[in-house]
């Protein structure tokens, strides 16, 4: 039997159009031009897959969207809007819907969207199951162009690979782009890893160290011309909270929010989480491995049964010297002792950074100002901020070589550059080890 698809639109353009799409690829469409008519066919007919209209002549979308879910709480609702806002689509993700789109629909669009929540809710009715391999979808493809690592990884059969367990939206400004930016996460089956796809080119990036482009001021990926900046304060957060599958559409720079990565754990536990059953892999560091630059610069990291960094940190007055220890022992811990530490500058970098492109949305909100004698827009959230947030930053930096990691970091007045020259050392060095259940 063919996948139905529920098409509710009151334009008849859209309706033809969508239904065309569907029918030529072997779905089954079901057409209608109202909410009431809509509800009428969902009931009857119980739909694989719904297009609902943000706009509809007779009711809001959103209060169909709300008796959909009451209907059935695991619809696979994907609303449409020609002329919606971003509050309306983070509404609608918070409500239960599967994804969001701005017309005019492409056709890969049209397809994708709906290939993405029909293997979703696959994987959510074998969810109590071993899962098994299935169809190859477009993230499994697009994995393939980045060459796994030789790296020393075991199973862990104590923890779980895990996702989230429903699609959510964040937006604000981007910190270096200086432009509103917005992104969506979604759930991606176990195997699959952390994925970004660019927004509007619709290209995808791999979270990971082979993807990296620049790390000045900030850890960016890009692929084939198309960039995802600022990537680290979220893969820290994921880092920590131990997502291992992940699908994040977003335009261009990941939304630095209040400069930490405390709001993005909010969010994250909104979206809840959800265990896989599937043995997390981990990369367990057999070696010493370490990047030593001029002078006191040094980056290492050395076998140790957990997660460990300390870091050093030293600038000029009125920074001065920093010193903290994080064992990342538990999510409450990283978001007590490292989320909150926010992204800093100084002042007499801003016309440097400006003939860079770079800071254009650093706020009195969003980051800490450092001048020549004191912070000149915040009070300080601890009294070792900054340390705290470079270790923020390790631990996102790190998240890219795709596995969490047993090892103990020590840092001393290092930065993003010298992280991923650190993740390219591992690489160099390490050999193929046969993962080992433990």
């Amino acid at each position: 039997m063919p996948n139905t698809v529920l098409i509710i639109d009151d334009e008849p353009a859209i309706l033809g159009t969508v239904a065309a799409v569907l029918s030529d690829e072997g779905y089954e469409p079901l057409l209608a031009s109202s909410g009431l008519e809509g509800l009428a066919l969902f009931e009857e007919k119980r739909p694989d897959v719904v297009f609902l209209d943000i706009w509809l002549a007779d009711r809001d979308g959103l209060e169909v969207l709300h008796a959909l879910r009451e209907l059935d709480p695991n619809a696979a609702v994907i609303m449409i809007s020609g002329h919606g806002t971003v509050s309306t689509a983070v509404k609608a993700i918070r409500m239960g819907a599967y994804d969001y789109l701005e017309k005019p629909l492409s056709y890969n669009q049209v397809l994708e969207a709906v290939a993405d929540a029909l293997e979703q809710k696959k994987v959510r009715r074998r969810s109590h199951q071993t899962p098994v391999e299935g169809r190859r979808n477009r993230i499994e493809i697009e994995k393939e162009i980045v060459a796994p690592p030789l790296l020393p990884i075991v199973k862990n059969a104590r923890k779980h690979q895990k996702t989230i367990k429903r699609s959510t939206v964040i937006y604000g400004l981007g910190l270096h782009s200086g432009t509103r930016t917005g992104m969506v996460m979604q759930p991606l089956p176990p195997n699959s890893g952390i994925h970004f796809l660019t927004l509007p080119a619709e290209k995808v990036i791999a979270a990971h160290v082979g993807q990296v482009e620049d790390t000045e001021y900030a850890t960016t990926l890009s692929r084939d011309g198309e960039s995802i900046r600022t990537v680290e304060h979220l893969l820290s957060a994921l880092h920590a909270r131990g997502i291992t599958n992940l699908f994040i559409k977003v335009h261009g720079e990941i939304p630095v929010l209040d400069g930490s990565a405390l709001e993005l754990c909010k969010v994250i536990e909104e979206a809840g989480l959800e265990s896989q059953r599937v043995a997390r892999k981990e990369l367990v560091i057999d070696r010493k491995y370490e990047v030593v630059k001029d002078g006191d610069e040094s980056l290492s990291i050395e076998p140790y049964d957990g997660f460990c960094i300390s870091y050093l940190l030293r600038y000029p007055a009125p920074i001065g010297e920093q010193y903290y220890e994080f064992e990342l022992s538990s999510f409450e811990a990283y978001k007590t002792e490292i989320a909150p530490a926010r992204t800093f500058g100084f002042m007499r970098d801003l016309k440097m950074m400006a003939e860079l492109g770079l800071g254009s949305g650093g706020r009195l909100d969003n980051c800490i100002m450092v001048g020549e004698d004191n912070v000149v827009n915040t009070e300080l959230r601890f009294e070792d901020e900054f340390v705290r947030h470079k270790i923020l930053d390790i631990i996102g930096d790190l998240y890219l070589l795709g596995f969490a990691i047993r090892g103990k970091v020590t840092a001393r007045l290092t930065g993003h550059r010298d992280n991923i020259d650190l993740l390219k050392e591992i690489q160099r060095l390490s050999r193929v080890a046969e993962p080992v259940l433990s």
